[in-house]
């Protein structure tokens, strides 16, 4: 009796490490299925090799790119004339600039301009990197559009109307325009509050003197732009609106200090960067509240503090035009590109005469050799520019026929 009791308890104590054991396989299990590693698990990642770094192929574009090609890419040159001049072949073909832009004397007629854009793109066949073919068309007085092309009212106009979906429109058929030409970047809208009735230079090309109307439908036009997969570069960052003297002519000075300019000046372009802005142009002005030494187009308190920092920026920078007075009448060209390029721009724009770009290029090329501008920081704007281009498809293809009644009668549309 004694034995069969000891033999009862016996397998009863055997029954229970039994169930016990299945009990832990079983938690083990739950475990690893609700995520949590168990010992098998962390053995596994002990002897896992590190996860492979994802390969940017930007990066590695940039790494088989030449100095010369790296220059090339951060300028964009003019031209004289209405035919590809020997002087422009050049800066595509040999100093493999990275755009164009095109001005009212480079237009006489729509089957003149599209044969000048097609022989721009096909005389940068050869490079690797399709160019950035932009203009000035704002619509109003600031058109490079042919004259069988009927004109679309000023921003200011717009803006006495205040309506979204008008500003929307007029964004599109802008780039219809372009496009239909073979451009991929205009200059536009402008984000100016026309503060200062004495502006010589604003004006209407302003949405008008309401932060709120200029951020609403500055916004709008900027997303019409982009919805025909043309790149807006909405200007004049920080504000020229409050200036009275024009930047083509002298340096415009303004005394707001940074409160007053976030209040003000800087809430459209804050709206657009919060609404996705790719590309946004630096004016020549000196702030002196802020940067007393530099116009903001050459003001890294302006540039990288102000706009990549605070505003949070990150997309393609480029210069207003460093032939204009506010820069050749106080610096050399090259010095000033450069110290633009310091300052946190990514493109500078060089609109007139063959031998300013080259001074220019030659500048940029020096201060690479010299120590004074690093490759690193090149790269960062190459990448930018690289990484712009990508994302809007940007090629060198040509446009074989354009359709000027389809286009008027988009335009008619939309004003009725």
């Amino acid at each position: 009796m004694k034995k069969r009791k000891i033999y009862v308890c016996t397998v009863y104590i055997l029954v229970l490490l039994l169930l016990l054991g299945c009990s832990k396989l079983d938690n083990g299990k739950n475990s690893a299925e609700d995520g949590l590693p168990n010992s098998e698990d962390m053995h596994d990642k002990e002897n896992n090799e590190p996860p492979v770094e994802k390969i940017d192929p930007i990066k590695e574009q940039i790494k088989e790119m030449s100095i010369e090609e790296k220059i090339g890419q951060i300028v964009v040159v003019g031209l004289e004339g209405y035919t590809l001049d020997d002087n422009s072949r050049k800066m595509i073909e040999e100093y493999l600039v990275g755009g164009i832009i095109i001005f009212g004397k480079n237009v006489e007629s729509s089957d003149q301009l599209l044969t000048l854009i097609n022989s721009i793109k096909e005389a940068n066949s050869k490079n690797s990197i399709p160019l950035f073919i932009s203009v000035d068309e704002e619509g109003g007085r600031v058109s490079r559009m042919p004259k069988e092309i009927k004109k679309l009212p000023t921003s200011g106009k717009i803006g006495q109307l205040n309506n979204k979906e008008l500003s929307y429109d007029i964004g599109t058929v802008l780039a219809e325009e372009l496009k239909m030409f073979g451009f991929n970047m205009d200059y536009a809208p402008v984000l100016d509050i026309n503060s200062n009735p004495k502006n010589p230079v604003i004006g209407d090309r302003a949405f008008g003197a309401d932060s709120k109307i200029v951020s609403d439908l500055g916004i709008q036009t900027m997303k019409g732009i982009q919805s025909e997969g043309v790149i807006s570069v909405v200007k004049h960052f920080p504000g020229h609106g409050d200036t009275s003297v024009d930047s083509h002519i002298g340096l415009p000075t303004i005394e707001h200090n940074l409160e007053r300019l976030k209040d003000f000046e800087l809430v459209p372009f804050k709206a657009a960067i919060e609404n996705g802005a790719d590309a946004v142009m630096v004016a020549h002005i000196l702030l002196n509240e802020i940067d007393p030494d530099y116009p903001s187009s050459l003001s890294k308190a302006i540039i990288t503090d102000i706009l990549r920092k605070d505003l949070g920026f990150n997309g393609v920078v480029i210069s207003d035009d460093m032939t204009m007075g506010a820069i050749v009448e106080n610096y050399k060209i090259g010095d000033a590109a450069v110290k633009a390029i310091d300052a946190g721009s990514d493109i500078v724009l060089v609109a007139h005469g063959f031998e300013n770009g080259l001074a220019v290029i030659n500048s940029i090329k020096e201060a690479l050799t010299n120590g004074t501008m690093s490759e690193e920081r090149l790269n960062e704007s190459v990448y930018r520019i690289l990484n712009l281009k990508q994302k809007y498809n940007i090629t060198d293809d040509v446009n074989h026929s354009i359709d000027i009644e389809a286009i008027n009668n988009k335009i008619s549309e939309i004003l009725e």
